[in-house]
C-alpha cells in the first residue's frame, strides 16, 4: 500500500510538472497565435491575449485527440517508457523553452517535448526503443508545415489582391480589420486543438507506464484533457510578450489584409495537421505564412536574415532539447 502511495505521488508531480510545461507551451507560442493582430493594431494586446486563450480552450470541442494517440502512443516502443523517462522528457523541454524565450527566439515547444522524448528514451534504451514511423512523420513536418504554411499564406494574399484589385485601400483596410477577427480565432483554435494535445499525450504515456490507464483504452481520461487545454489557456493570456515583436514585426511589415491572409494559410496548415494526427510547430507554421505573405509583395519585403535566424533555433530544438533530456534522465536515475 505504501508504495502504491508513493508511486502515486510520484505520478502527481510529473502530472503537474507536464502541466506547467502546457502552461509555458501557451506562453511561449501566444506571440503565434496574437502576433499578426497585434502588430497590425486589430486588437490592443490584453485583448488579444484573451482572445486567443478562449479559442484556444474551446477547440476541446472541435478536434479529435489524434495529435495525442501520435504523441501518447505513436513515439515510443510499448514498456520503455518509465517515470524517470517522462521526468527527463519535460525538463529537457522546459529547459530549451526558457532559453528560446529568454532571447526572443520564437522556437518550437512541440519539437523541443518530442526531443526531449526521443532523448530520454536514447538515454535509457537507446534507438531502437523509438517508433521511426512516428519520428519521421514528425520530423518531415518540421519542413512540410513551415513550407505548407508559405504557400497557403502566398496564395491567399495573391487570391485577395486579385478579389479586391479595383476597392479602394482603405475599405480593403476597414474591412480586413474586421476579417483577421475570425482568422486569428481560427489560427488560435488550430494552436490549442494541436498543441494541448502534446501534453495530454505526454502525461496519457505516464499513466499508461504507471499503470494508471489501459494501455488498450481509446482516450486518456476526461481531467486530462480539461486539464491540458486549460493549463494552454491559461499560458496563452499571460503572453510571451518577447516573442512577439519578432514574429509580427521583425520579418515583414503586415497591414490588416496580409495578417488575414498569414493566419488563415496558418490555420489551414493546423487543421491539416491535427486531423492527420501530427504534432507540428505552431510557430514553424505562422512563421512559414508570414514569410509567404511578404513575399508576394517583393522578395525584399522579408527579412531573410531574421528568418534565416529562426531556422537556425528550428534546427537545433530536437538535438538541443534531447542533451537536456538525457542528462536530466540520468540525474533522475541517479538522485531518485
Amino acid at each position: 500500500m505504501e508504495a502504491m502511495q508513493t508511486a502515486l505521488w510520484v505520478v502527481i508531480l510529473l502530472v503537474a510538472l507536464a502541466l506547467v510545461f502546457d502552461f509555458m507551451n501557451g506562453f511561449h507560442d501566444a506571440a503565434n497565435s496574437i502576433a499578426t493582430v497585434v502588430s497590425t493594431g486589430v486588437l490592443r494586446p490584453t485583448q488579444a491575449v484573451v482572445f486567443a486563450a478562449f479559442f484556444n480552450v474551446i477547440a476541446i470541442f472541435v478536434f479529435h485527440l489524434s495529435v495525442a494517440a501520435t504523441v501518447g502512443k505513436g513515439i515510443v516502443q510499448p514498456g520503455i517508457v518509465d517515470t524517470h523517462v517522462v521526468f527527463g522528457a519535460l525538463i529537457g523541454a522546459i529547459v530549451w523553452n526558457l532559453i528560446t524565450w529568454y532571447y526572443g527566439i520564437p522556437s518550437s515547444s512541440s519539437h523541443a517535448l518530442i526531443g526531449g522524448i526521443a532523448g530520454a528514451v536514447m538515454a535509457k534504451s537507446g534507438p531502437d526503443a523509438l517508433i521511426l514511423s512516428g519520428i519521421g512523420k514528425v520530423a518531415a513536418f518540421i519542413v512540410i508545415s513551415p513550407v505548407l504554411g508559405f504557400i497557403l499564406g502566398s496564395l491567399m494574399m495573391v487570391l485577395v489582391a486579385w478579389i479586391c484589385r479595383r476597392a479602394r485601400p482603405l475599405k480593403v483596410d476597414r474591412w480586413f480589420r474586421r476579417l483577421q477577427l475570425v482568422s486569428a480565432g481560427a489560427y488560435s483554435l488550430g494552436h490549442g486543438g494541436n498543441d494541448a494535445q502534446k501534453t495530454i499525450g505526454i502525461i496519457w504515456m505516464l499513466l499508461i507506464a504507471t499503470g494508471y490507464s489501459a494501455p488498450g483504452a481509446e482516450t486518456p481520461a476526461t481531467w486530462v484533457i480539461v486539464s491540458c487545454y486549460l493549463a494552454i489557456g491559461l499560458g496563452t493570456m499571460f503572453g510571451g510578450w518577447r516573442i512577439v515583436k519578432t514574429m509580427g514585426q521583425k520579418i515583414t511589415k503586415l497591414k490588416p489584409v496580409g495578417g488575414f491572409c498569414a493566419e488563415t494559410g496558418g490555420a489551414l496548415t493546423l487543421f491539416i495537421a491535427t486531423f492527420l494526427g501530427v504534432p507540428v510547430s505552431t510557430t514553424h507554421t505562422i512563421t512559414g505564412a508570414i514569410m509567404g505573405v511578404g513575399s508576394t509583395q517583393r522578395a525584399s519585403a522579408v527579412r531573410w536574415g531574421v528568418a534565416g535566424g529562426i531556422v537556425w533555433a528550428w534546427i537545433l530544438t530536437i538535438p538541443a532539447s534531447a542533451v537536456v533530456a538525457a542528462v536530466a534522465y540520468g540525474l533522475s536515475t541517479l538522485l531518485f
